[in-house]
């Protein structure tokens, strides 16, 4: 089975069960993904959000997203003008910020990145009350990324135009960094788990998860890799439910 071939059902389960792990499968042409307090939302291949309500997707609404993401600071998004969102009372609305990736699975503070780099974040006083349109002042923070992503638990994991992994801590109050850690190894995009639980996808399109973190090592000790039957694109982890979206679209659910 050739990585550059689209793979069968046949293909995934076969490689599923000799993996000894649970898949189901939601033939879409999934591109982001992201899982958050039970919740998960995506993006498609034109662009638009959806809502998983058991095993159905709903769209929601008519609004074109590149990125989305839910959390503690609720389901935010923003469009492909880089323009950021809120989804309140059953629509999006639209919120003062430039940015080309958000993140809401703080400790209610929403954090991204722009198509430059540089680093942003809302204090979660900000985030939790923002109900209509208004204009919202972001905090900058120091350095530049093109992935960033925080947990409530343990801190914040983001990756940089070369590939490196940095750890830091937020405050979420005041949007506060405690100082970038590098971390060893080399990813595209990195994603944490409410429960602190750190994975990446590096440019081969491999899964590896961070190990050894706890309140002592909050960045952890070790990577271990995570056997995929394709190709990963995205990589999204809440309440033991390990999400991912193939190169060809596909969203796998791991009980992992």
């Amino acid at each position: 089975m050739s990585l550059g071939e689209p793979l069968s059902i046949c293909d995934i389960l076969k490689s599923c069960l000799n993996l000894r792990l649970f898949f189901c499968f939601h033939f879409f042409p999934a591109v982001q993904i992201d899982a958050g307090q039970g919740n998960v939302v995506m993006t498609d291949s034109n662009n638009y959000a959806y809502f998983l309500i058991g095993s159905q997707w709903y769209k929601m609404g008519s609004l074109t997203l590149k990125h989305v993401s839910v959390g503690p600071a609720g389901i935010w998004g923003v469009d492909l003008d880089d323009r950021v969102y809120k989804y309140v009372a059953g629509s999006f609305v639209y919120a003062t910020g430039d940015l080309q990736q958000v993140d809401a699975g703080g400790d209610g503070q929403v954090v991204g990145v722009t198509s430059t780099s540089t680093i942003h974040c809302l204090k979660s006083t900000i985030a939790s009350a923002y109900r209509e349109q208004s204009t919202l002042n972001w905090t900058t923070l120091p350095g530049l990324l093109m992935y960033f992503s925080c947990s409530s638990k343990y801190g914040c994991w983001g990756v940089n135009s070369g590939q490196n992994i940095y750890f830091t801590k937020v405050t979420p109050s005041t949007c506060g960094i405690s100082g970038w850690i590098q971390v060893d190894g080399l990813a595209v995009m990195v994603e944490i788990g409410t429960d602190g639980s750190v994975f990446v996808v590096n440019r081969g399109g491999e899964v590896f998860q961070r190990q050894g973190i706890d309140s002592s090592t909050p960045q952890g000790t070790s990577w271990t890799k995570i056997p995929m039957p394709s190709r990963i694109s995205h990589v999204s982890y809440d309440r033991g439910n390990l999400w991912v979206v193939t190169d060809y679209g596909i969203i796998l659910k791991c009980l992992y």
